[in-house]
């Protein structure tokens, strides 16, 4: 393991961090709140802090993959922590177990939340709150590789270990370059976001808060009652629309940009990801017709909505779904799990992992049926290595086993069993809210500092694909020896 990198990368990062927190220094300014100070203390020990790190200059700049893997997971975790700065010293909140999960279900994009009422709460900090989903969104080490000119090939391990899905690929040769695309389509489609939100009669500055709530995944809102507070249906088919973009592969985005539009229809995870949010939209609406809802049309407007926000693992809500029927709620749980598109900023297990789980089931049902026969698993007509076979159901097995030892643990408290069962999912699918007390219309304040802890760990596991947690938990990842 080489330290030095590890923690001079980490320097870098906490020094991003410190600028990153400008912008909500600025909203604080212009809307003259008392949070101001709040981030300019935040942003001195964040800076005091980096730097000492950054000091910290290695002999050897060569990053292995130990050394990208420990440092993602380090960073996330010293973000998620420093980033609960402003919370703290502001008085938001004065916990600081309650501190430390707001902004990891801030910047791992999940949204989940211990704040009963949030409309009253400083501008610059809810800004700063939906701006942690914007920067979780694409990675905190992504923007990181974009910004700083010293990247080398090898950060590649980074951006392994930092981005979701089975294998990242590069849009051009170089590591940097391929980062800087993506943000500049994030980007992008967050302002094209705005824009429409501004169309639809949102204010500006909710516009702007939603759409980098959006952008992220992450679901924080301005409203306590999230987007139904307005009971627009523009303002909803708008944050619909690019609920779906953003949970979408954003390699297909780039091949649309160079004019290669069929990429979308022969890509098997989109056509898995698109029909499973039309199925499920519509078998919810026809569920809510008559029971909720007195048309069909009324039921199709949340139902999309919900469904594009549960698969996306944005979490906003337009309704109280906690009070809808069981076979919808059942279908948003399922949802919960399965997650978006492998390459975009979505969370749970990613399309292309339920896509290949199918295959693999397919093949062992035909081995049994014709042992001497050769059955090959393919995508997009190309045969997929038995490696990634093995590391699809690898993680789906360290998925399912870290989700029931966190449901063991925070089930100790006697909450019922929804509740903490969708508590758990949403927290390492990185969604936000549940069903019971932790519904879209409550929150997860009435847990106990442990559970908290354990549901921030959850969070942070589901978003780094759960292995980078995991290798900082064995020691042999820790012994100096670089392979």
């Amino acid at each position: 393991m080489n330290y030095r990198i590890v923690l001079s990368s980490l320097g870098s990062v906490l020094c991003i961090e410190a600028a990153l927190m400008i912008p909500s220094l600025l909203v604080s300014v212009i809307y003259g709140q008392d949070d101001v100070y709040a981030f300019l203390i935040s942003m001195s020990i964040l800076i005091a802090a980096g730097f000492l790190l950054h000091l910290l200059k290695p002999k050897d700049s060569q990053m292995y993959a130990r050394d990208g893997f420990a440092t993602v997971a380090l960073s996330w975790f010293f973000v998620s922590l420093f980033g609960a700065l402003p919370f703290l010293i502001s008085g938001v909140i004065s916990s600081p177990v309650d501190a430390f999960f707001e902004s990891v279900s801030g910047f791992t994009t999940t949204g989940a939340t211990i704040l009963a009422e949030v409309e009253s709460l400083p501008r610059g900090i809810l800004f700063w709150r939906s701006f942690t989903h914007w920067v979780g969104g694409m990675g905190v080490l992504a923007l990181m590789l974009a910004v700083l000119p010293s990247v080398k090939a090898s950060t590649v391990h980074i951006m392994v270990a930092e981005s979701p899905g089975p294998n990242p690929g590069k849009l051009v040769p170089k590591i940097g370059q391929t980062v800087k695309i993506l943000y500049i389509i994030y980007t992008a489609m967050t302002m094209a976001q705005i824009i429409f939100l501004l169309i639809s009669g949102m204010p500006f500055y909710d516009s702007v808060v939603h759409a980098l709530g959006t952008a992220g995944t992450g679901g924080f809102s301005t409203n306590n009652t999230s987007i139904g507070a307005y009971n627009n249906v523009f303002i909803e088919v708008t944050i619909t629309v690019f609920m779906l973009l953003f949970g979408t592969n954003f390699y297909l985005h780039f091949q649309l940009i160079r004019g290669n539009l069929k990429s979308y229809i022969r890509d098997a995870e989109f056509r898995f990801y698109l029909g499973t949010v039309i199925i499920s939209t519509l078998l919810i609406a026809l569920d809510l017709t008559g029971k909720v809802f007195g048309s069909f049309w009324e039921s199709l407007r949340h139902s999309s909505f919900q469904v594009s926000s549960i698969i996306t693992t944005t979490g906003y809500s337009s309704a109280d779904y906690n009070l809808w029927p069981s076979f919808s709620k059942a279908i948003l749980v399922l949802l919960t799990f399965i997650g978006a598109s492998a390459g975009s900023t979505a969370g749970g297990i990613k399309g292309i992992r339920i896509v290949l789980l199918i295959k693999l089931l397919r093949r062992e049902v035909h081995r049994i049926i014709h042992p001497r026969s050769v059955y090959t698993v393919k995508i997009g007509g190309k045969t997929v290595d038995d490696d990634v076979l093995s590391g699809v159901t690898v993680f789906f097995f360290a998925f399912v086993f870290i989700f029931a030892i966190a449901l063991l643990i925070v089930s100790f408290e006697g909450k019922d069993m929804v509740s903490n069962f969708t508590a758990v999912a949403a927290s390492i699918g990185n969604v936000g809210p549940g069903l019971g007390i932790v519904g879209p219309m409550g929150n997860f304040s009435s847990y106990s500092a442990l559970s908290k802890a354990v549901l921030s760990f959850c969070m942070i596991a589901g978003r780094l694909e759960i292995f980078p947690v995991l290798l900082l938990l064995a020691p042999t990842f820790w012994k100096k020896v670089n392979i």
